[in-house]
């Protein structure tokens, strides 16, 4: 052990990013022989408290260099890699990242691991393989298709293929386990082999129009050097054929490809078209994943075996050594803006990536955020338009319907009822939207109008009848039992106000009947593989009516629905967020998009309260680019976001007395700062004042100057969190999206 009073003994230590609620690193002493194999972005076991903690070394200190800490440095507990997992490219990343959201670095560290990582397993963890035993079973196998089918593939690969290959060619663990208990096929485990394979075309590209084809020519332009693009196309207008002409040249360049998509439902899609023009290892990166698969997907991408990268928000934080391009996909969804812990937005972080790695970046959307139309102003984005939609297929007509006048069956308008059945007679599909899952919204008496509200927040409970009849809060999760009789009153006639989709679900059914209603939302999906199961089935070209959440609005390919509905959009028009009318023109567009993809003609059934609502006017005889131009002279001319930039701190105890009096002290503080240059609004109560039994409180602060703020912010903020009660949780939200 060297004596740290020594000052000629040389001292070794490392610098290490500890996963805690903490601003700092750490410095952890190492034997000599640790410290020639320790490398920036490995992991250590160190020993933090009471808890021994997996961190990342971030610096090797020089052996020479003064103690800087008044207090005795402990041992490392064990050194895990002689590699670094994170390359310098992906640390400065997530160093950047941890400075400008303001989030302690260990969390942020662990944010670009996969959990069997973070839990300090060893990285050389080996792949499941799957071989086939029985190569003459198919009479044991008549009753499960399922199995029929992964039993073909297996044949395939008579020296057995790797679990996770399996898994994207459509066959489940779960069905290779029941085959496994048969007896046809066995599961070993092999070292993975981590060496980049050849990229070669599975299928022609399809031929661009004029728009596609000046796209890609204008993102090939910028190759090997940032730039960032907005493809800005129509729905339905060819925008993943421009995605896969680029990838095919950075492809054959020997790089990677990182795409994001915003939900794990667009993954099938994506996957497929993937697969189908290229030959080359896919990695798949969504909290779909268990444990092992994640880990095995990500050592893929890490080490350079997979080529084309496709995940969800985290992705973003993979280390890729060969990267050459980053697309965004969808890039306006509220998705890719994280919204507990650490809230960074995807996007942002994507674009500063490609300026890091010297690369393209492509946002793409058929309704780009404001904020990036912004940046296309400024200069900083060049964007590219789309303005036709691939082959003969044509954008749908809008139709407003108003409520107020409309004849009503289950409170669906008669007009829009008959068109349903035209469609459904011509043996087309019909796209049924409403973002309201559960039964109602409201469960009231008759009587005395007492309504069911949830006892810890600010807000009704929702009526759901399967899987059975209960009362349930969207907000903080709490489940009643359905009441037979009014609590209040004691009366027994309670009706369920409002719809949600599984009423919505019940009407169709009755006035359909000779029709399958597919209903699409997070309660029908939450089983593994069932969003797969309904894409494969919506895919067969067959009259059937898909009803669903926002689910169904992110970027799908129906080729065969021609009529689209969308029964309630007066709460987005409504809101009291400055963002919802920026939010509700997108959903209104992206969900519109689904109809006519094919080689029908779509059409689009608005019901609203408010068919004189600038915004259904300015879509309806304009479009989404004048709305959004309208948009960006409204928020410039009240300076709101992107013209000024943000920050939002909420504050949660058991008391909003003390929510108020804590932020107004803490506000009074940072106006005392004569170069702060920022307003400061608030505290006031949030949107919802109650949730989970937690008073909510908000304050904003917004300026022109970013870095000024965010410097002012960085000490005071850390001030906060030291002073503030141990009851009160603060957050901090930089550039939020959503204020509630």
């Amino acid at each position: 052990m060297p004596d740290l009073t020594s000052a000629s003994a040389p001292v070794f230590r490392i610098r290490v990013a500890v996963p805690v609620y903490l601003y700092d690193c750490f410095d952890y002493m190492l034997s000599e022989q640790d410290y020639q194999k320790a490398q920036p972005g490995a992991r250590v076991l160190v020993s933090f408290g009471r808890q021994n903690l997996t961190g990342i070394v971030t610096e090797k200190i020089a052996p020479d260099a003064p103690l800087s800490s008044e207090f005795k440095l402990k041992y490392i507990t064990e050194l895990l890699d002689d590699e670094p997992l994170l390359d310098t490219q992906t640390l400065n990343l997530l160093t950047w990242s941890a400075q400008y959201y303001q989030f302690p670095i260990g969390e942020v560290m662990h944010t670009a691991l996969p959990a069997l990582l973070r839990q300090g397993k060893p990285y050389n963890l080996l792949a499941r393989m799957w071989k086939l035993l029985d190569e003459h079973a198919d009479a044991r196998l008549k009753r499960s298709e399922r199995q029929q089918e992964a039993y073909k593939i297996l044949k395939l690969h008579p020296s057995g293929t790797a679990e996770n290959i399996l898994n994207l060619a459509g066959v489940e663990t779960a069905t290779l386990k029941a085959l496994e208990k048969k007896g046809i096929c066995e599961c070993v485990l092999e070292a993975q082999n981590f060496s980049p394979q050849a990229v070669s075309l599975a299928q022609m590209p399809l031929t661009a129009n004029e728009d596609q084809k000046k796209a890609v020519q204008g993102i090939l332009k910028a190759q090997k050097k940032y730039q960032a693009f907005l493809l800005d196309g129509l729905t339905g207008s060819g925008k993943t054929e421009v995605y896969l002409q680029v990838m095919q040249e950075v492809l054959k360049q020997g790089k990677q490809v990182l795409v994001l998509v915003p939900e794990i439902g667009l993954t099938p899609q994506t996957i497929s078209r993937f697969q189908s023009r290229f030959h080359c290892d896919i990695a798949m990166l969504h909290s779909g994943l268990n444990d092992s698969r994640r880990l095995q997907a990500w050592q893929a991408a890490q080490t350079g075996k997979a080529s084309i990268i496709l995940g969800t928000r985290s992705a973003i934080f993979t280390p890729l050594p060969r990267l050459g391009l980053i697309v965004l996909d969808e890039e306006h969804d509220l998705s890719f803006k994280q919204q507990e812990g650490f809230r960074y937005h995807a996007r942002d972080v994507a674009l500063y990536r490609a300026h890091l790695q010297n690369c393209p970046v492509i946002l793409g959307s058929a309704t780009p955020s404001i904020d990036s139309y912004a940046l296309v102003d400024q200069g900083k984005m060049t964007v590219l338009e789309l303005n036709q939609r691939a082959g003969s297929a044509q954008m749908p007509k809008i139709h407003i319907l108003d409520l107020k006048i409309a004849q009503k069956e289950h409170g669906i308008s008669k007009i829009l009822l008959a068109e349903m059945k035209k469609r459904l007679d011509k043996k087309e599909q019909v796209l049924v939207f409403l973002n309201r899952r559960g039964y109602a919204p409201v469960l009231i008496c008759e009587s005395c109008a007492w309504q069911a509200r949830c006892p810890h927040c600010d807000a009704n409970f929702t009526v759901h009848y399967q899987p059975y009849s209960h009362l349930h809060c969207h907000h903080c999760g709490t489940i009643h039992r359905l009441p037979d009789h009014c609590p209040a009153c004691q009366h027994t006639e309670l009706k369920s106000i409002g719809m949600g989709t599984a009423k919505v679900e019940e009407s169709l059914n009755s006035l359909f009947p000779d029709h399958e209603v597919i209903r699409v939302d997070r309660d029908s999906t939450s089983r593994v593989g069932s969003w797969q199961k309904i894409y494969d089935k919506i895919h067969k070209s067959e009259p059937v009516i898909l009803l669903g959440t926002q689910m169904l609005a992110k970027g799908h390919h129906f080729p065969y629905v021609t009529l689209v509905a969308v029964l309630d959009i007066d709460a987005g028009l409504l809101s009291v967020d400055f963002r919802a009318p920026e939010r509700t023109a997108q959903l209104i567009v992206q969900v519109s998009g689904r109809a006519g993809r094919g080689e029908h003609k779509g059409d689009v059934y608005l019901q609203t309260l408010r068919p004189d609502h600038p915004l259904l006017l300015t879509l309806v005889n304009e479009n989404y680019r004048a709305f959004a131009q309208q948009t960006l002279t409204e928020r410039k001319n009240a300076l709101l976001p992107p013209y000024r930039y943000t920050a939002l701190i909420r504050c949660e105890s058991s008391s909003q007395q003390q929510n108020q009096d804590f932020l107004q002290e803490h506000a009074g503080l940072l106006r005392q700062r004569s170069d702060l240059n920022a307003d400061i609004w608030g505290p006031i109560p949030a949107p919802m004042e109650r949730k989970a039994g937690r008073w909510q409180a908000h304050m904003v602060l917004l300026s022109q100057d970013r870095a000024r703020l965010h410097y002012h912010m960085r000490s005071w903020w850390q001030n906060m969190l030291h002073q503030k009660p141990s009851t009160m949780k603060l957050t901090l939200d930089i550039d939020p999206q959503e204020l509630s």
